[in-house]
């Protein structure tokens, strides 16, 4: 559209008239103006107040006195054990290192990796043909030199006829009772000879020296082996029982050794690393005879049946001694202590309302505590701590409360 259009209705104002608008068109602009950034300015702070206000309703909602839902228990008067904590090893009582005591080649393998075996129990052949040919050589000898040893004995009967009727000088006879002590001695040294390769026959059939497990296979058949080699033909480790050897700071020797005066035989549980699952049980066998200078304890042996065979040798586990039991103590459950700074407490539950008491811990085992501040029949908050104030009330709850782990679950 231009200015000499003729068809235009409107009227064209030109960059020289626009200066030139009234002073109210002017107003009405600044007014619009004016209230668009008065609208945003409300905007901002409405958000900025909401966003203060939230925190102080969070912080005036968790000091409220409404009630509080939280699971309990009832402080019991009972009895505790003391036990003294130590790290072990599972030590067999015997292991044998089998190795070869005769020469030759392996004709068999009687046993299988892994294997209970008993003692007696047939484990490794080597061959036997040299050694029961040197047995047969030397029964031989024995038995030609038994029987010149008898000829000499039927002459020494009839020289000493001959000599009762004074037909042969003396000096005969005693020849003779000498040849057969010579002769005899020539027995007695094949029988040696005999026994000696019988020994040696022997060592081709190895048996277990004793009951217990097998470890890996060490050899084949076809293997040749030599006598007094130091190379490990079959380990075999006794495990039921097994022993447990652990240490004790030398601090604790002497409250061991009056509780072993008294009792003769001490407890002592096999733990797991985590020491939340029980191995085994067994008892205190021996005490060393001797401290360890270099790091001030002692070591301790205790013996475990192992029957279930969690025990395995060579095997890390914590050992637990008890050495003394608390009789007519006031028990409570371990997560319904709290602590503040040095100070311990409990929020005891009397009519429906909270009341924090001090406390002092003692002697702790498997999840329970024996205090001193509060007395058996006691209930108490094992949940909801970060809720609880002294003089709250307080709603009994049969459910852990979600979300809080220490909320113990009471039947």
């Amino acid at each position: 559209m231009t200015e000499n259009d003729p068809q235009s209705s409107a009227p064209y104002i030109g960059p020289e008239h626009q200066l030139a608008l009234p002073a109210h068109s002017r107003y009405k602009r600044w007014i619009l103006w004016m209230g668009l950034i008065l609208l945003v300015l409300l905007v901002l702070y409405l958000v900025l107040h909401n966003r203060g206000a939230q925190p102080k309703k969070a912080a005036s909602g968790r000091g409220a006195t409404g009630p509080v839902s939280a699971t309990t228990a009832t402080a019991m008067k009972g009895s505790i054990g003391v036990y003294l904590d130590a790290i072990g090893t599972v030590t067999p009582v015997y292991t044998a290192f089998i190795t070869a005591q005769a020469s030759g080649v392996i004709n068999a393998v009687h046993y299988r990796e892994g294997q209970l075996v008993h003692k007696g129990d047939a484990l490794i052949d080597i061959d036997p043909r040299s050694y029961e040919a040197q047995l047969l050589q030397a029964q031989g000898v024995l038995d030609r030199d038994t029987n010149i040893l008898g000829q000499a004995q039927m002459d020494l009967d009839r020289y000493r006829a001959a000599w009762a009727k004074n037909a042969i000088p003396k000096q005969a006879l005693d020849d003779q009772e000498k040849i057969v002590l010579q002769d005899q001695g020539t027995v007695k040294n094949d029988q040696g000879t005999v026994n000696y390769d019988q020994v040696q026959l022997s060592y081709c059939h190895i048996v277990a020296p004793i009951s217990g497990r097998v470890g890996l296979r060490l050899v084949d058949p076809g293997n040749v082996v030599q006598a007094n080699s130091t190379t490990v033909l079959v380990v075999v480790t006794q495990v039921q029982p097994t022993t447990v050897i652990f240490t004790l700071a030398e601090d604790s020797l002497g409250q061991v050794q009056a509780r072993m005066r008294q009792m003769h035989s001490l407890p002592v549980d096999a733990m797991d690393r985590a020491q939340v699952n029980k191995l085994a049980s067994g008892k205190l066998l021996t005490i060393d005879n001797q401290i360890d200078t270099a790091t001030g304890t002692v070591k301790l042996r205790a013996v475990f049946d192992n029957k279930d065979g969690n025990l395995f040798p060579n095997q890390f586990v914590n050992t637990r001694l008890l050495v003394n039991t608390l009789d007519g103590v006031t028990l409570v459950p371990t997560a319904a202590i709290q602590h503040n700074g040095q100070v311990s407490f409990l929020y005891v539950i009397a009519n429906g309302v909270a009341n924090i008491r001090n406390i002092q811990t003692g002697t702790t085992d498997h999840g329970v505590t024996a205090v001193e501040g509060i007395n058996p029949g006691d209930v108490i908050a094992t949940s909801s701590f970060e809720k609880l104030q002294s003089g709250s009330k307080v709603i009994l709850s049969k459910t852990a409360i979600p979300g809080n782990p220490r909320g113990s679950r009471i039947p």
